[in-house]
């Protein structure tokens, strides 16, 4: 959908034009996974799929929201709501950037959200930062994109109750073509890190599952209170405070599940380290092992993988793959695989009728080149 297509159908929904137009892209996370809540690094980059809002000024407290892809949910409540924090699942999302900007007018709102939903490939964090962006414009916040990365994780964990980092709203806020982006989720500073698969005669298979997760049902809250409690244990800020050498002199101290999500934290951002070399040099060799390092890590100390994205990485490596992960929270999603662009056929072919003979509903398969960050459009 273009910017014209989403003013016509604000226009067909509200009888008005919106006032602003912006866009905001989900992610691939290359390396660094559960790692952001613990004040580590992380290596995403920005995905062309993108979700659009559109908004407009109300005169009075009302707040309406319609999406493309709920035609008949639409949602209506006002200021004195959205301060007791009220709505519903989706709208939340919205709603909640709403409320941790300060915003306190009604509004009329339409998002068309074309990132796949539940796919790992953050979805809400799109939402978010498009609202966000949109918000940031119509009022003249002049927030910075660090300024609307804290405020959209804020949402995120205060007004919808997902206790997320900051990887997700900071790629798609800060994403530039052609690169990933170095992300420090201590400060948010960052360092372009150029990536040209393509180039290598590769692709970056992303493999949609299809088993549709949820972080609102408490896995990944319980992960990062796991990982709190250890860091509190050992009198440090954040894992990102512990190396390997100190992980293992306190081990007998720790619950043997403790020590084993903090070995995965730990070693998870020195695997953020290692690619950097890899994929400025175009050793993609190497890049691909550790991201089989990092599957291996999270499915067996952090336990976030399931029967599906296991079946999809080892279904790709069988068939000639350089690496493959599991990406995003876990528990269901997308998988990653850095495949030679002439077995990107056969490869997929091969993972659909092992998903088949396993008795999974049939994956989706796409692919993304590094793209740009939220902007606005119109």
């Amino acid at each position: 959908m273009s910017a014209s297509e989403v003013a016509a159908k604000f226009r067909e929904i509200y009888n008005r034009d919106p006032e602003v137009i912006s866009q905001a892209p989900g992610r691939v996370n290359l390396i660094g996974e559960h790692v952001d809540y613990n004040d580590g690094f992380v290596l995403p980059f920005a995905i062309s799929d993108v979700t659009y809002s559109a908004i407009a000024r109300r005169d009075d407290a009302i707040i309406q929201i319609a999406s493309r892809q709920r035609p008949k949910e639409s949602i209506r409540l006002t200021i004195e709501d959205l301060k007791s924090k009220s709505g519903s699942d989706w709208a939340r999302y919205i709603l909640g950037t709403m409320w941790s900007l300060g915003i306190e007018i009604g509004l009329d709102i339409y998002v068309d959200g074309q990132v796949p939903l539940g796919s790992g490939l953050s979805s809400s964090a799109a939402l978010e930062c498009s609202i966000a962006t949109s918000l940031n414009q119509l009022f003249n916040l002049g927030k910075s994109k660090e300024e609307l990365a804290r405020a959209t994780q804020r949402a995120e964990n205060e007004y919808v109750g997902v206790p997320c980092g900051i990887m997700d709203q900071s790629i798609s806020l800060m994403g530039r073509a052609g690169y990933a982006l170095l992300l420090d989720c201590r400060d948010l500073s960052t360092k372009l890190i150029p990536v040209d698969f393509a180039g290598a005669g590769l692709r970056l298979l992303i493999i949609d599952t299809r088993a549709h997760h949820a972080l609102v049902d408490g896995g990944y809250a319980e992960r990062r209170a796991n990982c709190e409690k250890v860091a509190r244990q050992l009198g440090m800020k954040a894992l990102r405070d512990l190396n390997i050498d100190q992980l293992e002199e306190h081990r007998s101290q720790l619950d043997p599940l403790l020590y084993r999500r903090a070995r995965h934290v730990v070693t998870e951002i020195q695997r953020v380290q290692d690619p950097l070399s890899a994929l400025t040099s175009g050793d993609f060799e190497a890049f691909g092992e550790i991201l089989n390092q990092s599957h291996q890590s999270l499915r067996d100390d952090y336990n976030v993988s399931c029967a599906e994205l296991d079946c999809a990485v080892d279904t790709a490596l069988k068939e000639g793959a350089l690496g493959a992960r599991m990406v995003g929270g876990g528990f269901g999603g997308s998988a990653i695989a850095l495949i030679y662009e002439a077995d990107a056929g056969r490869i997929s072919r091969a993972i659909e009728r092992a998903f088949a003979e396993a008795g999974f509903t049939a994956p989706k398969f796409f692919d993304s080149l590094p793209s740009d960050g939220a902007k606005v459009i119109s």
